[in-house]
Formats: C-alpha cells, sequence, structure tokens
C-alpha cells in the first residue's frame, strides 16, 4: 500500500474539544523550584494515614484460603465492605455502588441522569474537575452562587421560579471546594424540596464530609432519604486517595440503572482494594474513626496556624474565615488595588504556590478572582508558616 493510499486519521470532536484546567489534576505535577511550600491539592497528611493497620489488613486478606481477593467480583462491591458503608450511611445495602473514588462516581451520576445538552445547576464557583465530567455529555451550565453557608438555595429557587429546568444540581454541601462553607440542615431540606417538585437530581459531592474538626455536623439524612438525590463519597481524603475507592449512595429508583451502566464499563473497582479496606474497617470496627480523631486534630491546628500566620505576616491584607473542617483556607484580598495574578506570579518566585480563586469557573456576582485557595493537609505547621511569610513578602512587592 503507498502513502496515496493511505486516510488520515481524525480525532472524534468531543477529544478535540478537550482542555485541561489551569492549575488543577495533571497541571499541578510540573517541576517547581526545589525549596517550593505547595498549598496547591486536598491531599490528606501521610502520617495521620493507617499505613500499618493496611498492611496487616492486606496480609490477612492474601492469606485466606483460595485468595478470593484477586479474583473477579460483583459490579455492586463486595458485600463486607458494601454493608458496612450502608450501616454507617443509614440506608439499605443494595443502594450502594463502590465505584474507582469520588470522581469516578460523579462520572456514573452524569452518565446516568444527564441527557446530552441538558441543563445542569452547579456550584458558583466550582470545583473545575466536575466540568470535565460534564464535557462528555455536553452539557450547559447554570452557576448558582456559593457564599459562607455554602450554596444560595434562594438564588436556585430564583432561577427555578423564572423558568430554569435543569436534570442535576452539582454541589459539595460539607466544606465546599474552594469556599470552604458547609450548606445548613435548613437549606438541605429546602435543597431537596426543590428537586423533588422541580424534578432534578442532586449530585451530593461530600469527600471532605468526614473531616469537621469544630462546629456540628450536619446530617446528610435529607440527602440520603430523598430518591431525588445522588450521594457520592470516597475514602481519598481519610484513608488515602492512591488506593482509588468510593462509593455512592443511590436511590432505589436510580441504583438498577447505575449498575447496569458501570457493567458496560469497568465492571468493578479492583476486589484486592475493595477486600483490604473491608478487612481494616471490620476487623477493628473503632480503627476508621480513630483514624478520623487524628486526621481531624492534625487539620484543625494546622488550619488555625495558618489562619494566625496570614494575620501576622501580612496584618490587614487578608480576610479569613477560620474553617471548621475540610481541607482548605479560602481568603480574600482585603485591598483592591493588589493584582491577584501578579501576586501569585510573585508568591511563585518567593516559592510559594497555590491556586488562585480565579482558577475556579465562576459566572456572574462572585468574587472568586479576589480569593486564594491555600490547601494545608499535607504541609507542616512550621512550612504553614514560613508559606505566610513567603505570601507577606509577595504582597510587599505590590503594597510596600
Amino acid at each position: 500500500m503507498t502513502t496515496d493510499t493511505l486516510t488520515t486519521t481524525r480525532r472524534p470532536a468531543l477529544i478535540e474539544a478537550f482542555t485541561a484546567p489551569k492549575g488543577f489534576g495533571d497541571q499541578t505535577l510540573r517541576d517547581r523550584r526545589a525549596d517550593a511550600i505547595e498549598l496547591l491539592g486536598g491531599i490528606p497528611d501521610p502520617g495521620v494515614l493507617p499505613t500499618e493497620e493496611l498492611a496487616a489488613a492486606t496480609a490477612r486478606v492474601l492469606a485466606k484460603p483460595g485468595v478470593p481477593a484477586l479474583q473477579y467480583s460483583r459490579t455492586e462491591g463486595i458485600s463486607p465492605l458494601r454493608e458496612w458503608i450502608a450501616e454507617r450511611e443509614g440506608v439499605s445495602v443494595d443502594r450502594i455502588l463502590i465505584t474507582n473514588g469520588g470522581f469516578h462516581g460523579l462520572s456514573l451520576a452524569i452518565q446516568s441522569v444527564v441527557e446530552r445538552g441538558d441543563l445542569v445547576a452547579v456550584d458558583n464557583p466550582i470545583f473545575p474537575l466536575f466540568l470535565r465530567g460534564l464535557q462528555l455529555s455536553d452539557a450547559r451550565t447554570l452557576p448558582v452562587f456559593v457564599g459562607p453557608q455554602g450554596l444560595d438555595v434562594d438564588h436556585l429557587s430564583e432561577q427555578l421560579r423564572a423558568g430554569a429546568r435543569p436534570s442535576a444540581l452539582y454541589t459539595v454541601p460539607d466544606f465546599h471546594n474552594p469556599s470552604q462553607g458547609t450548606l445548613s440542615g435548613q437549606a438541605r431540606r429546602e435543597l431537596v424540596r426543590l428537586a423533588e417538585h422541580y424534578g432534578f437530581v442532586i449530585l451530593a459531592d461530600n469527600p471532605y464530609r468526614e473531616l469537621r474538626f469544630a462546629g456540628e455536623q450536619e446530617s446528610v439524612e435529607e440527602f440520603n432519604n430523598s430518591d431525588h438525590v445522588l450521594h457520592i463519597n470516597t475514602f481519598t481524603k481519610t484513608l488515602g486517595p492512591g488506593l482509588r475507592l468510593g462509593w455512592t449512595v443511590a436511590p432505589e429508583r436510580l441504583s438498577r440503572d447505575l449498575v447496569a451502566l458501570r457493567s458496560r464499563q469497568d465492571s468493578h473497582s479492583s476486589t484486592l482494594v475493595q477486600a483490604i479496606i473491608g478487612e481494616l474497617v471490620t476487623s477493628d470496627p473503632g480503627i476508621f474513626d480513630a483514624t478520623l480523631d487524628r486526621a481531624r486534630e492534625l487539620y484543625r491546628n494546622r488550619a488555625e496556624t495558618l489562619v494566625a500566620a496570614l494575620h501576622r505576616e501580612a496584618p490587614g491584607a487578608f480576610e479569613t474565615v477560620l474553617p471548621e473542617g475540610g481541607l482548605f483556607l479560602w481568603p480574600k484580598l482585603a485591598d483592591s488595588s493588589v493584582d491577584p495574578d501578579r501576586l501569585a506570579a510573585d508568591a511563585s518566585a518567593e516559592g510559594v504556590e497555590y491556586q488562585r480563586g480565579s482558577f475556579f469557573p465562576s459566572g456572574p456576582g462572585t468574587d472568586a478572582d479576589r480569593h486564594l485557595r491555600l490547601a494545608y493537609g499535607d504541609v507542616a505547621a512550621p512550612k504553614l508558616e514560613e508559606a505566610a511569610a513567603r505570601l507577606g513578602r509577595a504582597l510587599k512587592r505590590q503594597v510596600p
């Protein structure tokens, strides 16, 4: 065959449309100066991960006769792990689907409830990686303002009354990424009421729920008791992102659809990883909560350290709210004359990296570009103090 007869390989239009969100995912793995302090991602500290217990659980799993953990398993996931999750969530086990982390759960949720070209209501500002999954459905977005108390349900209600008809709504209800707010119980109840009245499905992305270290925990009963909510969680922030394991609490009317969809993709999550985590949490019923207690205390200390250091090193420069949980601080620049993009560049030159607020897609009515998202989960307190000092020096380049 001559080259004259060869056809050019065509890239599908969907692939051509892909763009990587600035500063997220693989974009955060580029080379940096060796002494840079990175406040970039919601990464758990390795010191609070139960590594020894996971190693012991792995040994027990691999010692079982026939080594069932190295075989195929059901699409829904293995029973001991699903039963443990169902008990914690307060639902029947048939509503639990094991996934490959939180983003996988979101992808399955989108594909199960969003038709191509549908309108989807989303946080404003929004965690940008969610939009990757939404690209696959070519969906349109309806931004809904997110403030210190999470999603503004009144703003959503106004848009619904004005005629907006989304098929789904995406939000991070606990310790919102990036804006750190948490949706109140009353707001959750009203959000569910709106979903049931207007016929859309809530995609509740809740990876930080277990990391509350101050204040009162908000209930998830409103979500788990509604047939208009897909409640998505993950072990990423509690046991480690490398495990790639999470779960979805699906309403009964959607649970079979999710399983059918999953069976046409990767069939099931790693049997070995499921078995290890199942062995870990069921062999010692207190190990998961003990792990959480250690993590919460560490993250509380780091959040307090970072807030205090910012105010000490850059007095009056930032408006902050001390987080009650999660892995992020969302300070706002108090001086409107400070250029946030120049600040990020100057901070990088000083050796501190963070996510700019402008990296989080937002619609009208927000001031996300005046914010910084500072992640403190895997950064020790002395480095957080040094990061604040470097930020202070970067600010002085603009405001002596």
